[in-house]
């Protein structure tokens, strides 16, 4: 064991980032933990899930993702409960596109009049009267992204959409989708052993959007016990969970990890990553362990 760093539980460690008309600390939270196995139904334990939201808040979190299919409608109702009214710096992102068959099913739905009546509910379940940031969950095959976005852009000009970001998109899509409406942020699968969305994420620094990591821990091979992120957060007495949000973070400022949980020790464990700190000498041994 290398000396033990006593981190900062502080998600302002990470910085801010500025993407839109939004500027929140760069560690955020994702809600989809907080309802039942396969992301369906009520959470086991509702209470410990609503600890987590306020403590998450407590810890200078202030940006929240979730959808209207996790649960469905369970990830958001619990927010609304926990959390409204929300404090002013508070920015709570949902999408919708996801309709749910049960336990780990999906199927995807981005017709303009169901992506309207999703957009209220969401408002009527988060307690809003606009979503900060609303996310289309997946591009639709048999709907034409200008019809999923145009429904949205009269949202947006009626007052209850203030920005709009994407999910799961490659780079032909974004550019796409930027032709219909402004988009201020992408959320694709990314970490540092499925690193499939690099070009994403290249291009999202370079047109500064925020690059939204959804599974930002999935670090199988790399993690394994003696594997170089178990060596290198031996060295320091950090966690190889720490250690992969921490890499996201240094991976790009416009980089806005939100690693989700339903236990308040496991939230703690993970803001506390936004003061883990490395030498490049250190990255650079990470990275090539990677390649």
């Amino acid at each position: 064991m290398g000396h033990m760093t006593t981190l900062a539980v502080d998600a302002k460690a990470s910085g801010t980032i500025t993407f839109g008309h939004l500027t929140v600390n760069r560690l955020g939270y994702g809600a989809m933990r907080i309802t039942g196995d396969g992301i369906w139904g009520e959470p086991k334990d509702a209470e410990e899930c609503k600890r987590v939201l306020r403590r998450a808040v407590e810890l200078g979190v202030n940006f929240i993702d979730t959808a209207d299919s996790y649960g469905p409608e369970v990830s958001e109702r619990l927010i609304g409960e926990a959390l409204a009214p929300y404090t002013k710096d508070l920015i709570i992102g949902t999408k919708a596109g996801f309709t749910r068959q049960g336990p780990g099913l999906w199927a995807v739905v981005s017709r303009p009049e169901y992506l309207q009546q999703q957009v209220e509910m969401s408002l009527r379940r988060l307690k809003l009267e606009r979503i900060d940031l609303w996310q289309l969950h997946r591009i639709d095959a048999k709907v034409p992204v200008e019809e999923s976005l145009g429904v949205i852009k009269k949202l947006q000009e009626q007052g209850k959409i203030k920005d709009v970001g994407l999910s799961e998109v490659s780079v032909k899509e974004i550019d796409q989708a930027r032709k219909v409406i402004e988009i201020v942020s992408v959320q694709n699968k990314y970490n540092m052993e499925d690193r499939e969305a690099e070009d994403v994420v290249d291009y999202c620094t370079k047109n500064k959007l925020a690059f939204i990591p959804w599974n930002p821990i999935g670090a199988g091979r790399l993690a394994k016990p003696g594997g170089k992120l178990d060596e290198v957060a031996k060295r320091h007495g950090f966690t190889v969970g720490q250690l992969s949000i921490a890499w996201l973070l240094h991976r790009t400022p416009m980089m806005l990890p939100i690693a989700g949980t339903s236990t308040v020790k496991h939230l703690e464990e993970n803001v506390a990553a936004a003061s883990v700190k490395l030498s490049e000498a250190e990255w650079d041994e990470i990275e090539a362990a990677s390649k």
